[in-house]
């Protein structure tokens, strides 16, 4: 018997299934095989229909089924992990009223901007915990004011994960951890944030009803059995956003733990019980997947880092190397600090923890009789790390302790000098997973039995690759660090 799990990005929907008993992947596809499309009628927005992710999820599990002969009956549950932070609108036939304003949309940064000013950092910090910002429901406000006629015909919005569970069973739910994500959740009244709604003049019967994280959210029912290929009555389990979804696949819930993904962009997620905010512009925060009212909160601190792997892809692709198994083949013939090279790695566009400004990347100290090709990769992974420890002093500014990092097994993980360099300047232990948000989700729809400790034994168990402990010459370490963030902040003070 299988649980099946949905990871529905901006570029593709991943589907994974897992057997019940050891909690082993089975197998894991996408689709499309390429990129799904996106609409960008003007600068700096995002659109993607939303039926589109019903067509390929469907598709993806017909092609599931018959690669490993699975039939429907021994499917016995969903899990569902999806992008944040997007806007899908319905009619009260469930028809969707406009393209889904997607999570890289910043048409409504200045509403949210205007919200901030308005309500008061104080209050949206200790009620919200975050600036309103471009968030779900900013957007929201922004189809409001720019569309009114669709406006007038919304009967329910929802986030694409909630679409997706609507489409399998026809009921119109969302999560306390989603509607967290979107800013419409106010955590000191442990309640559906009426202040921001009140503020935009959204109606808060626009939002559907509420249901656990873990536990049956809904069924699927006749049409979606007919259109998915999935049984009638197949429970849905779970549902999540993609970055506590990716927290919750390394095992990441507890204060002390943290998750880190080192893909294009960085991100570090971190679990606190304080509703404590201090750091609202550079860090977000969000209701992690086990968070319940009237308990101890589980909060994700969220930091986003622009530019990480792009950095590295960057030089792979302009400097005479075959591989990044190469590249990092190079930096370990050059000693820590990379003979004095300095490379700042924010290339990737303007960076929220450096209070949004665009510095791009700088490359400094160079000799050119001294210094090669694997002096740059050196100072190049040194660089990102470095970058990850400086967020995650914000995020220790915030209030967030360390106790143990757990990482997926992607190219930035992969490079020991990376995740070393990590491990020692931030005194703990680095744990890397061979996972995927799809595997997550479907391990997650187990949850609704609330046996933490067998999903964990899942993880260690089929995922666990290798460790980096915080061992070494940490002087060295902090030496270069030091001397990288004077660099840095000679370019922003500047």
């Amino acid at each position: 018997m299988y649980y099946i799990g949905f990871d529905l990005g901006s570029s593709s929907i991943k589907v994974a299934l897992v057997e019940i008993a050891t909690g082993k992947s089975i197998g894991v596809l996408q689709e499309p095989e390429n990129e799904m499309s996106m609409l960008a009628l003007k600068n700096g927005w995002a659109e993607q229909k939303p039926e589109d992710w019903w067509q390929y999820s469907c598709k993806a599990i017909a092609k599931l089924k018959e690669r490993y002969n699975v039939s429907p009956d021994q499917i016995k549950g969903i899990g569902i992990s999806y992008q944040m932070h997007g806007l899908v609108l319905v009619n009260k036939e469930g028809e969707a009223l406009r393209q889904s304003i997607i999570w890289c949309d910043s048409r409504a940064v200045s509403i949210g901007n205007e919200a901030f000013a308005t309500i008061g950092e104080e209050k949206c910090n200790t009620h919200l915990l975050n600036s309103p910002g471009n968030f779900t429901a900013s957007k929201l406000k922004w189809v409001k004011e720019n569309e009114p006629e669709i406006y007038s015909q919304i009967h329910k919005f929802m986030l694409p994960g909630d679409y997706l569970a609507y489409r399998f069973s026809n009921v119109m739910n969302t999560t306390i951890s989603g509607l967290s994500e979107g800013i419409f959740w106010d955590f000191k009244n442990d309640s559906v944030a009426n202040m921001l709604l009140d503020h935009y003049g959204i109606d808060s019967n626009l939002i559907p009803d509420i249901v656990p994280t873990f536990g049956l959210q809904s069924k699927v029912d006749e049409k979606g059995a007919q259109e998915s290929g999935l049984a009638i009555g197949t429970p849905i389990f779970y549902r999540a956003g993609d970055q506590p979804n990716n927290a919750l696949s390394l095992n990441v819930f507890n204060p002390g733990e943290v998750a880190a993904t080192g893909g294009t962009s960085g991100v570090v997620y971190a679990i606190t019980d304080s509703l404590s905010v201090k750091e609202s512009a550079r860090v977000n925060n969000f209701a992690h997947v086990n968070y319940s009212k009237g308990t101890e909160p589980r909060i994700g601190k969220l930091l986003c880092i622009n530019g990480a792997g792009i950095q590295y892809r960057w030089l792979l692709n302009n400097l005479a190397v075959a591989s990044y198994d190469e590249m990092n083949t190079l930096a370990q013939g050059v000693e820590v600090g990379s003979d004095g090279v300095r490379l700042i790695p924010f290339g990737n566009g303007a960076e929220r923890m450096l209070n949004n400004k665009e510095i791009g990347t700088r490359l400094v100290n160079v000799n050119l009789n001294n210094h090669n090709k694997a002096h740059l990769c050196r100072a190049a992974l040194e660089g990102i790390a470095f970058s990850f420890v400086y967020g995650m002093e914000i995020m220790q500014s915030d209030g967030i302790t360390i106790d143990v990092m757990r990482a997926g097994n992607d190219n930035l993980f992969r490079s020991e000098i990376f995740a070393h360099t990590v491990a020692v300047l931030m005194g703990c232990e680095i744990e890397i997973y061979n996972t995927t948000g799809a595997i997550g989700a479907a391990r997650a729809a187990g949850l609704y039995e609330g046996d933490f400790v067998k999903f964990g034994k899942y993880i260690t168990e089929n995922d666990y690759v290798m460790s980096y402990k915080p061992i070494g010459n940490q002087e060295v370490y902090k030496k270069a660090y030091q001397n990288w963030k004077e660099e840095l902040e000679l370019i922003i003070n500047k």
